[in-house]
């Protein structure tokens, strides 16, 4: 029997490793898939390659943090590919305007140039500064965020950077979400705060909300087993059960 396919779509510069712990939770009775970008400059298209290389069939689609936005964008594409829906750490508003999306772009520049002069940990350790719970800075987990963009390359971190920039405004594609949707962050994720998943939340039709304490930006390897048992949830029932859901 085809095991049903679970995408876990990775934030800006993050790779299989941001998805460990759910792969081995779920691998056992989910094709668990984490795509990888290239230095595609756009969430369409990053979008558009994701489901083109995705097995046919129905999918359940979980994105992190831009993969979050990558995820908004394959809705938008063929939400009749999409059967179940997990936002965790993202948001859907654009860049924006005046003053505002002024400082992001010069901030995202900035490390951007770090980064080339200084290469991508010396920029990530900058960086992830504000991305984890504070107790976690200087631990493993920290490190394997570094780790993480150690392992990119430059070309990719500014095509990103331009992708996550040019974002598009997601707010009337949440009312149009009808499928089984989780929207997850953690308590202290400065850069996407429970907030934003609650309005989230209040427009995506029968959405569950998880808000995970004590927990940053990197919710997935920050809080792992809380993160799995929301997933778990979300996809038909406790791990235990191994349960495959309805309509996967």
């Amino acid at each position: 029997m085809t095991r049903p396919t679970l995408l876990l779509l990775p934030g800006l510069m993050c790779d299989r490793a941001a998805w460990a712990p759910q792969v081995e939770a779920f691998g056992s009775c989910f094709e668990c898939i984490v795509p990888h970008y290239g230095t595609l400059d756009s969430l369409p298209a990053m979008a558009a390659q994701v489901l083109r290389e995705a097995p046919p069939g129905p999918l359940a689609v979980a994105g992190h943090s831009m993969g979050g936005r990558i995820a908004f964008e394959m809705w938008a594409q063929a939400p009749q590919r999409i059967a179940r829906l997990a936002l965790l750490d993202t948001s859907y508003h654009p860049l924006a305007p005046g003053a505002e999306g002024e400082r992001e772009r010069s901030g995202r520049y900035a490390l951007r140039d770090i980064a080339r002069r200084h290469g991508l940990r010396t920029m990530a350790r900058e960086w992830a500064q504000g991305m984890v719970h504070p107790s976690r800075l200087g631990t493993p987990v920290f490190e394997a965020v570094l780790d993480m963009f150690e392992r990119g390359s430059l070309q990719a971190f500014a095509a990103q950077i331009e992708a996550l920039l040019a974002r598009r405004d997601a707010t009337a594609l949440l009312a149009t979400i009808d499928v089984p949707t989780l929207l997850l962050c953690g308590r202290e994720d400065a850069w996407s705060p429970p907030a934003r998943h609650e309005t989230m939340h209040r427009h995506i039709a029968g959405s569950r909300l998880a808000v995970i304490e004590h927990c940053g930006h990197m919710s997935t390897m920050e809080q792992p087993a809380a993160v799995n048992a929301a997933l778990a949830d979300w996809l038909g029932g406790p791990l235990d059960d191994r349960a495959v859901p309805d309509g996967i």
